[in-house]
This record gives structure tokens, sequence and C-alpha cells, in this order.
């Protein structure tokens, strides 16, 4: 794993410990999809196709924090905590880190946006329940960046 890349999950550690002690609010996250370009435009014959993706080991764990980090964006926001976090910039710096490929960035996203929308399906308001979601998924979310720093953090 890069430096750039265990930057990133320290970053998401750092916020998510700090949150499961804090409990702070977040701002909706306003991803935008990726332009497709046409495969076939400016493609000589000599052109070699491009490798195939192959997911890192550690995608499922990835796509389940970026699932809760939208989760937490949007349950924060709306139990209105005094303090702000920074959900949503933890997951620009991981898409940064770890979105180097289209299919991925867009699979990171598409976690987010999921967990985003997911709770905003079901919630108007902020209930105790929604208040135990958070503190689950802060715990949740801290021990998958701490296990992933753990374990792919040393290249």
């Amino acid at each position: 794993m890069s430096t750039a890349r265990l930057t990133a999950i320290a970053l998401v550690a750092g916020v998510l410990a700090f949150a499961v002690a804090v409990t702070p609010a977040s701002a909706q996250a306003n991803r935008a999809k990726p332009a497709v370009a046409d495969k076939n435009k400016d493609k000589s014959p000599t052109d070699k196709p491009a490798p195939k993706w192959v997911p890192p080991p550690y995608e499922a764990r990835l796509l389940r924090l970026s699932e809760l980090m939208g989760a937490l964006a949007f349950l924060q926001d709306l139990c209105a905590s005094t303090e702000r976090s920074e959900w949503r910039n933890s997951m620009l710096e991981l898409l940064k880190s770890e979105g180097k490929n289209p299919q991925q960035k867009a699979r990171l996203a598409g976690a987010f946006n999921a967990g985003f929308r997911g709770y905003e399906l079901n919630y108007r308001t902020c209930t105790p329940h929604a208040r135990l979601v958070i503190s689950r998924f802060l715990l949740e979310g801290e021990k998958i960046a701490r296990d992933l720093a753990d374990r792919y953090g040393s290249g």
C-alpha cells in the first residue's frame, strides 16, 4: 500500500477516533458522476487495450468504510451535533488515494452515496435509534480503518 493510501486511511482512522469521543455533524456529500469517454475515439490500430482492473484485497473493507462514512454524514447532520465533522472531506481524501482507477473511484463514491441515501430515505428527525446507529457506525468504522492500517499499512 502506498504512503498516500496509508495517509488517507490514517486520516479516516483519526477522524473516526475523534468522532467516537465527540460525535460531530457533517454536510451532505454531492458527488458528480464521472464522465464516460468514447473508447473508440482517437484509437489507433496499434493501441493496446488497457490492463484489466483487479480490485485490491481490501476493497470490500474500503467499500464498507465508504458506506459508513456516507451514513454518518447524513445521520450526524440530521442530529445537529454542535461540532462539524469532515466526512465528505475524509471521503474525498480516500478517493484521492484509492480512486486512481475510474472503476474503483465510482465504486467507493457509490458506496458513500448508498450509505447516505439509505438513511436519508428512512429518517426525517433525529431519534434515539439514529443516535445508536451513529455510535455503532463510529465504532465499526474506527475498527475497519485501524485493521486496514495494521494489515496493509506497511508498504
